[in-house]
């Protein structure tokens, strides 16, 4: 028995039963999908771990994003068996780490700046991830994997307009295209993946610890740019209130 089912089995709040009880979801991928979101919990307490590592020792940007990326190649590339279940927790539980240790500089300015937006960008991040993932679990199965294609094509979009920047300029503009397009977009993630995850889930596929990664990092996508868009909102309310100051 891993982590999760220990967990499961101790607590028996956590049920997606009773709220999946009218859909054509099966018994038996609600059981998964509970696992999917028990592993998505202790992804993001990890991740809030890794903000206070990054902030104590002062990794910077790059070191985080080279140790994410090498533990999540290492898990997507490892086999999901029993016998390296572990091995993969570690390497699940490394990409929750690396990830909140990017965020660490973002963070320590919002801390300096506008410390009461944190949390208010986390609860709104959470609001918007529960919404969209109920509406993909309560909707009609395979609803929403046409939006494959179109989330696709606009994150492809979004990444040539970053690279054209370079050598056309307008990074300003990119930069604000990218925070709220992108954030609609990795909404639109959260619909696709959830669904994406019952199908898979349906034919056999029950590695929770993969589909757990993917919904973190639509998760933390979206806090981001929720985080972003609120303190560039609140020192643009500062700028108006100082200039109203110096009217007087």
């Amino acid at each position: 028995m891993d982590y999760v089912d220990r967990l499961r089995g101790r607590s028996q709040t956590f049920s997606l039963n009773k709220a999946l009880k009218f859909t054509d979801i099966s018994p038996s991928v609600q059981s998964h999908l509970e696992k999917v979101y028990l592993t998505l919990t202790g992804m993001l307490l990890l991740s809030a771990v890794g903000v206070s590592i990054a902030q104590i020792l002062s990794l910077g940007t790059w070191i985080p994003v080279i140790g994410f990326a090498a533990c999540m190649f290492f898990l997507v590339s490892t086999h999901p068996t029993a016998f390296n279940l572990n091995k993969r927790y570690g390497l699940l539980a490394g990409c929750a780490l690396f990830e909140g240790a990017t965020l660490g500089p973002l963070v320590q300015i919002v801390l300096a700046t506008h410390p009461g937006i944190l949390v208010t960008a986390f609860l709104g991040t959470s609001t918007v991830f529960a919404c969209f993932s109920a509406a993909a679990l309560l909707s009609r199965r395979r609803s929403w994997l046409y939006l494959g294609g179109a989330l696709s094509s606009a994150m492809s979009v979004l990444l040539l307009m970053r690279l054209g920047s370079y050598f056309l300029g307008g990074r300003a503009f990119v930069f604000q295209a990218e925070l709220y397009v992108g954030l609609l977009v990795f909404i639109g993630y959260v619909l696709f993946d959830t669904q994406v995850i019952v199908e898979k889930a349906e034919r056999g596929d029950r590695d929770h610890i993969k589909h757990a990664l993917d919904l973190f990092v639509d998760f933390a996508a979206i806090f981001v740019r929720i985080l972003v868009i609120m303190l560039q909102n609140s020192e643009s309310r500062e700028e108006k209130s100082d200039r109203r100051r110096r009217r007087r």
